[in-house]
């Protein structure tokens, strides 16, 4: 619980903020809202431009997984070790800090020289995201609940989908495409960082920051069964994701014959864009039926997509990536929908930092992996349809194990950002039978 303040406190903090004229709660709310935007849109700005930098710089495929992978693990540390940061020092410190951090990120880029300046702001970038996230997400909730949960799950995937599909355009039709995108990019975080200086603060400051830097991680034995069944899809939606930001922009140009950025931006946004918008469409779905949804279309979208892949076929990739989409989007949603309902108040943090590393983990080794085996193995089609494979094989086993996940919950009762923070809206309790 937090401290209450002073009467003194309480004054001064009273004068200072109407010297500074806070936003109205309402305007506060998508200010928070457009920074997850920008920072997921800056996270998926590089994709389409990893084939100008693998020109200028001669590195190989193995080097572009490395750079996601190496982002995928700096957003699981900060979520880790930064994440509950803001329940102790206040949300606008950790945000301000956080987009101070993404402005120095976006200044390696446009200046990068080689690929250690670019696993350097990789590294700065992941950081700051997993810092924010949960800053963001709680803030959201602190304004209004209801609200901020639909908005910490789709907010991410539209960053994620607006910054692959912006960047394919800057690269393909302005100048200097390694400085402009994140030059454009700089300017909107300076915007956001004024912002936030001129909202409220949403909670009073409380002991124990240096305790909360400390990573929890617990698996109860109430959801053992229900996150042995659900790690499989999870994993595998991440894993595709991955591939996606990746590799995907080659596997999309190789497909369709072009060299144009916008396709290799192009299959990362209906990826993400469907997985943001199946958020909204399912929101009212039971855990049961969303993660039987994220299942079955997970592999549909696939099996398209590598039916695609092998005979040449790019509409029909474009239309199993969004059904994959689909997939993405719903599975990990349900997955989280059917372990978190089983756990207690107190083990909760715990149990979500536990299915983020298993996210994360999915969304980075996987890609690593595939960039050897394109450099060392049979290249980049035959690596496609083997990695195509594996998450089919992964989406089947959590089918098989669905019955294991315990006692099915009917409500929805929490939403996650697809790609981003976890939002968690309490369920009403249940009287036992």
């Amino acid at each position: 619980m937090n401290h209450l303040a002073s009467p003194e406190r309480t004054e001064r903090t009273e004068r200072a903020r109407a010297a500074r004229k806070p936003i109205p709660p309402r305007a506060a709310f998508y200010v928070l809202a457009s920074v997850v935007v920008s920072f997921l849109a800056a996270s998926s700005a590089p994709t389409p431009l990893y084939a100008t930098y693998q020109a200028e710089w001669g590195f190989s495929p193995i080097t572009t997984t490395v750079v996601f992978g190496v982002y995928a693990i700096a957003v699981l540390s900060g979520l880790l070790v930064l994440g509950k940061l803001s329940d102790h020092v206040g949300r606008r410190p950790v945000l301000i800090a956080s987009i101070a951090a993404q402005a120095a990120a976006m200044v390696l880029f446009a200046t990068a020289s080689g690929v250690g300046e670019l696993l350097a702001g990789r590294i700065v970038q992941g950081l700051s995201t997993g810092a924010a996230l949960g800053a963001i997400g709680a803030g959201m909730m602190d304004i209004n609940r209801s609200r901020g949960t639909l908005a910490n799950a789709l907010a991410p995937g539209l960053g994620t989908a607006t910054g692959a599909l912006v960047s394919g355009f800057v690269v393909q039709y302005l100048p200097a495409p390694t400085h402009t995108i994140y030059l454009g990019l700089l300017a909107v975080f300076a915007a956001q960082a004024v912002a936030i200086a001129l909202i409220d603060e949403t909670v009073t400051r409380e002991r124990g920051a240096l305790a909360s830097l400390v990573p929890e991680i617990r698996l109860p034995r109430a959801v053992r069964g229900a996150v042995l069944a659900t790690a499989p899809v999870m994993f595998a939606v991440w894993a595709l994701a991955g591939f996606y930001g990746s590799l995907g922009p080659a596997l999309v140009r190789t497909l369709v014959g072009s060299t144009s950025a916008v396709y290799g931006g192009l299959g990362l946004f209906v990826l993400a864009i469907v997985a943001a918008s199946s958020v909204l469409a399912l929101r009212n779905a039971s855990a049961t039926t969303v993660m039987y949804t994220g299942v079955a279309a997970l592999v549909t979208g696939v099996t398209l997509t590598l039916v695609a892949v092998a005979q040449g076929l790019p509409a029909l990739f474009f239309v199993g990536t969004a059904v994959a989409g689909l997939g993405f989007g719903s599975g990990f949603q349900g997955g989280i929908r059917t372990v978190m309902p089983l756990t207690r108040p107190h083990e909760s943090s715990g149990v979500l930092s536990l299915l983020f590393v298993v996210s994360y983990l999915g969304m980075g080794a996987p890609s690593v992996l595939a960039g050897v085996l394109v450099v060392h193995g049979g290249g980049l089609v035959p690596t496609s349809e083997e990695y195509g494979a594996v998450v089919i094989a992964l989406a089947l086993l959590a089918l098989a194990a669905l019955p294991l996940r315990g006692r099915p919950q009917g409500t929805p009762g929490v939403l996650v950002a697809s790609g981003g923070s976890p939002a968690v809206e309490a369920e009403p309790a249940r009287a036992s039978r």
